[in-house]
């Protein structure tokens, strides 16, 4: 239900105001700025690079035609050093804690909303345009908040629930309204020819989506093999090291038994995989550390809407604060957190409360 919600049309939000619109070279950022320039915005394109420049040159190439054909200018800001420090070695870095990170949800806060959007603001842009599948509105009761996008099958709300709130109220998102088929079938009718016209990858730094080839050849110092263990305490088998799995984990184990195993927990200290049965994966809650509050906590609903995955449907649970961090008790049945995950907070209407790192 969203008559709470109030949505303000692109025009209403950026005609006659000084846009920088982030563009990849893929089709979802190349139409927001083609909506931008017909809304009446005073728009230019802003392309990070975020791999090298050298890995951006078909993407730049392209981004130049189509921005002349546009009458926009782009700026190239090379980030490549940034990216690494502050979204690719805490990857890392959270894989040997032996916790399973979400890159994507952190290069959102501190990369593009953090430092691309300062790019943009110091080239005087008011607004930063991105391509996501979400909707700014207004609330009657929260005011202005940031909810899940129309096409519910791409809203991407989930990866931006960490972006602090002074930032996406800078924000502007074109395609809020829009599905993925419509963004193409714009694109096509308006004969734009798209400069990364295949859709990106899980994970925009990693090759072919293979986490553990790029882990060995970051060249860090992996945990090695050690037991599998029943959450009764049986050893079964022998795991080959712990930053190879995730919970929740079924396939690749490894290990004949009477009926499907999966992975239940992480023993870091002992070296030690514990798996179990598909009913043994169910929790009844989970708890956060380093919660954006999109909305302040006392503001809540008693009963909020929790994804602990992108792909998941939100589910109803109670919150409460346990010291600095924050618990959810799920009140429908929820398969098992991945502790280095996202969990996102949403209201009914689904208008987002905020997000935080997954601890278990």
């Amino acid at each position: 239900m969203d008559s709470a919600l109030i949505y303000p049309g692109l025009g209403e939000v950026a005609a006659g105001r000084k846009v920088a619109m982030a563009v990849s070279g893929g089709a979802d950022s190349l139409l927001s700025l083609i909506l931008l320039k017909e809304s009446g915005a005073d728009v230019f394109a802003m392309h990070g690079c975020f791999l090298g420049r050298e890995k951006a040159v078909p993407a730049v190439q392209g981004l130049e035609k189509r921005c002349t054909d546009l009458g926009v200018e782009l700026h190239v800001v090379d980030l490549t050093g940034e990216f690494d420090s502050l979204v690719i070695e805490p990857f890392v870095q959270e894989y040997l804690k032996g916790n399973t990170p979400n890159p994507c949800a952190m290069c959102n806060p501190e990369i593009k909303f953090g430092l691309l959007g300062r790019a943009a603001r110091e080239r005087g842009a008011e607004l930063l345009g991105t391509g996501h599948y979400v909707r700014m509105a207004e609330h009657t009761e929260f005011g202005r908040v940031l909810v899940r996008g129309a096409d519910m099958g791409k809203d991407q709300s989930y990866f931006l629930s960490l972006v602090p709130a002074k930032d996406l109220h800078r924000g502007v998102f074109p395609l809020g309204e829009h599905s993925k088929e419509h963004t193409y079938a714009e694109l096509e009718r308006r004969g734009v020819e798209i400069p990364l016209p295949s859709e990106s990858q899980e994970i925009c730094f990693v090759p072919d989506d293979d986490y553990r080839s790029f882990l060995v050849e970051r060249n860090v110092k992996l945990p090695g093999p050690g037991n599998v263990m029943l959450s009764s305490g049986k050893v079964i088998g022998k795991h080959e090291g712990l930053w190879r799995y995730t919970l929740g984990q079924r396939k690749g184990l490894g290990i004949a038994w009477t009926e499907p195993l999966y992975v239940l927990d992480k023993d870091m200290s002992r070296n030690v995989l514990i798996v179990g049965t598909r009913d043994e994966l169910d929790a009844e809650g989970c708890l956060a550390d380093r919660f954006n509050y999109l909305i302040e906590f006392q503001r809540w609903p008693a009963i909020v809407f929790v994804k602990t995955r992108y792909r998941q449907r939100s589910k109803p649970a109670r919150a409460r604060l346990d010291g600095g961090r924050i618990y959810f008790d799920f009140i429908e049945p929820h398969s098992r957190p991945t502790p280095g995950q996202i969990v996102a907070a949403y209201t009914e209407d689904g208008a987002v409360l905020g997000g935080g790192i997954i601890l278990g």
